[in-house]
Order: structure tokens, then C-alpha cells, then sequence
């Protein structure tokens, strides 16, 4: 009797043993998650600035590669290339922003004039069914009132633009923090990942790989078609004599990399100042040029630019950008691809384990 109780007890310890590895895997399991979903709430401020930090990383990184060959500590090859990529980035952006803002105040204030005092209507003088129209939505709609508080906006704006909200001095100054320790610490951050994951080192090279690969896809896609869209803009402004094509063509290929925004919000109101000026002829090609061939070619390009490079099916590079930008703001035109992109790795990844363990 004695000996089967033993026996019993025998066989029962390495069960107890195993739940109990099991119970405390479990725990570490739960604490894990709970961790992670932590860890993202409190990483969801600095997102954005997170996201064009490595943007910046990868596309500066050949630059930074040659720094780092010349100086022998690494903290100033890191601020180096910082200060580089700050002088290309920011600077250029922050004088032509504000540039912009300056113009579109004048013209605002243009427009606002003409609806102010009336004189747009002699414009229309010869074409009573148009002046009908026109008069009826300037009563339901207070156009001038309306160019008028636009006007006021850019102009209160322009005066602050140097002077940015704390909130954007904050992204600013956080975006070119993280690149600084992204240049730094890349590779050991790399390294720490690799030891982390479950992955063999060959595969996580690749998924690196296709990390870098969307973001430089992404990056010159946006930039090639914008260049695209500011030119044929710029061109179309020069063609019909209007007023600073250069910048205003450089302003529409930097609103073209903005999500949401476009060329648009600078060639309407033009063909808007145009109309209201007498010359219908300037501001229906201006307003067929833009809405035919500047607006169009984004469709057309854009996935032959991006979704190739992207190695993503049209509809699914749309719906990552298009949604990425829905649920992370601007910051998802990154997010977003990248995200579609690994999680397609890792399921060829499993599909490959699954094939290999099947054999």
C-alpha cells in the first residue's frame, strides 16, 4: 500500500511541477501584455515624433555612415548629421512656410476686396444668368465677410509662424532628439531587438530590410510626385502670367506631400482671383489644368512610384496610407505602410516555418 502511494506520488510531482511552470508562464505572459499596452499608451504622445525621427534615421543614414568613418566618437558623428538634416528640413520649410502663409494673406485680402466693394460684378456684367447665380450665393454665404476673416486668419497667422505653438516646438525639438539617439544607438537597438524576438537573425535582417525599404518607398514617392505636381502648377502659372510661378509652384508641391491637403488649396483661389477679375478665359484653363492633369496625376503616379517599391497591391497600399493617416494622423502615411508591410513578412514567415515543419 505503502508503495503505491509512493508510486502515485511519484507521477503526480512532475504534473504539479508542469502546471506550475505553466501557471507562472501565464503570469509572465499576462504581465508582458499589460506591459506592452502600457508602454504604447505612454509612447502615443511622441508618436508622430517617433515616426519622422525614423524617417529621418533611414534616409540620413548613408550620410551619417561617412560621418561616422571620419569621427572617432560616435555622439558627435550623430550630432553632426543632426544638425545637417535640421539645416535641410527645417530651416528651408520654416522660410518658404511662412513666405506662403505672407502671400495667400495678400491674396485673401485681394478677394476680400473685390467682393467687399463690388467691383467683381463688372466682371459679370455680360453674362446676367452667371451675376444671378453669383449674387445669390454671395447673399446666403457673406463671401466677403468669409475673405475677409480668412484674410485676418493668415495674416495673424503669418506674424506667429516662427513663433510656433509649444506643442510644435515640442515635435520639433523631440523629432531631431530620437534621431540623435536613432544615428547614435541604431545598431545596438537593432541588435537588442534581435535578442528579443523569436525570430532567427536572417529573418529579422529582412523584416529590417522591409522596414527600410517602405519608408525610402514612401519617401521618394511622395517627393517625385510632388515634384511632379509643383512643376506642372508652377508651369501653368508662368503660362498665364500670374504672379510668382516659382513659388507658388513650389507651394503646391509642398502642400502635395501634406495628407489631406494639395495643390488645390493654392490653384482654386487663384482661378478664384481670376474670375472675379474679368478673366474667365485664365481661370478656366487654370481650373481645368488643375483639376485634369495636377490632381490626376497623383492617381497615376503615386502607385507607380510607391506601390511597386512597396511590393503591396494598389488597393492595399491605399487603404495603408489612407487609413494609417485616419487612425495616426499625418504620421500614418509612414505608419500605416509599414505596419501592412511587416505583418505580410511575418505571415510568409509562418507560412515558410508551417511548409518546413510539414516536410
Amino acid at each position: 500500500m505503502a508503495r503505491n502511494v509512493s508510486a502515485q506520488a511519484e507521477q503526480e510531482a512532475p504534473d504539479r511541477l508542469l502546471t506550475a511552470r505553466r501557471s507562472r508562464a501565464m503570469v509572465i505572459l499576462i504581465a508582458i501584455a499589460a506591459g506592452i499596452v502600457v508602454c504604447y499608451l505612454l509612447a502615443v504622445p511622441f508618436l508622430p515624433a517617433l515616426t519622422w525621427a525614423l524617417v529621418l534615421a533611414v534616409m540620413f543614414h548613408p550620410l551619417h555612415h561617412r560621418i561616422a568613418k571620419d569621427l572617432r566618437y560616435p555622439e558627435i558623428a550623430a550630432a553632426a548629421t543632426v544638425a545637417i538634416a535640421a539645416f535641410i528640413v527645417a530651416v528651408p520649410l520654416t522660410l518658404i512656410a511662412e513666405r506662403l502663409v505672407n502671400e495667400a494673406a495678400k491674396g485673401a485680402q485681394i478677394i476680400a476686396e473685390a467682393l467687399r466693394t463690388g467691383s467683381w460684378r463688372d466682371a459679370i456684367a455680360n453674362y446676367p444668368r452667371v451675376g444671378l447665380v453669383l449674387l445669390w450665393i454671395e447673399t446666403q454665404l457673406d463671401l466677403a465677410g468669409l475673405a475677409g476673416n480668412a484674410a485676418t486668419l493668415l495674416t495673424n497667422f503669418s506674424a506667429t509662424l516662427v513663433r510656433r505653438s509649444v506643442v510644435q516646438i515640442i515635435d520639433l525639438v523631440l523629432t531631431f532628439y530620437f534621431l540623435f539617439y536613432f544615428l547614435r544607438d541604431g545598431r545596438e537597438a537593432l541588435n537588442m531587438l534581435k535578442n528579443f524576438s523569436p525570430l532567427s537573425s536572417a529573418e529579422m535582417n529582412k523584416l529590417f530590410l522591409r522596414v527600410s525599404e517602405t519608408v525610402h518607398a514612401i519617401v521618394f514617392g511622395t517627393f517625385a510626385v510632388a515634384i511632379v505636381q509643383g512643376t506642372l502648377g508652377g508651369l501653368m502659372f508662368w503660362l498665364l502670367g500670374l504672379p510668382s510661378p516659382l513659388l507658388w509652384g513650389l507651394a503646391m508641391g509642398l502642400l502635395a506631400m501634406v495628407p489631406v491637403l494639395g495643390a488645390f488649396i493654392i490653384w482654386i483661389p487663384a482661378a478664384l482671383s481670376l474670375a472675379l477679375t474679368g478673366e474667365w478665359g485664365k481661370a478656366l484653363i487654370l481650373t481645368a489644368w488643375g483639376a485634369g492633369v495636377v490632381a490626376t496625376v497623383d492617381n497615376l503616379l503615386y502607385p507607380m512610384f510607391v506601390g511597386d517599391r512597396l511590393k503591396l497591391h494598389t488597393v492595399l497600399a491605399f487603404m495603408s496610407m489612407i487609413g494609417g493617416i485616419m487612425v495616426f494622423g499625418p504620421a500614418g502615411l509612414v505608419i500605416g505602410p509599414v505596419i501592412f508591410t511587416v505583418t505580410l513578412l511575418l505571415l510568409d514567415i509562418w507560412r515558410e516555418h508551417n511548409r518546413e515543419s510539414a516536410e
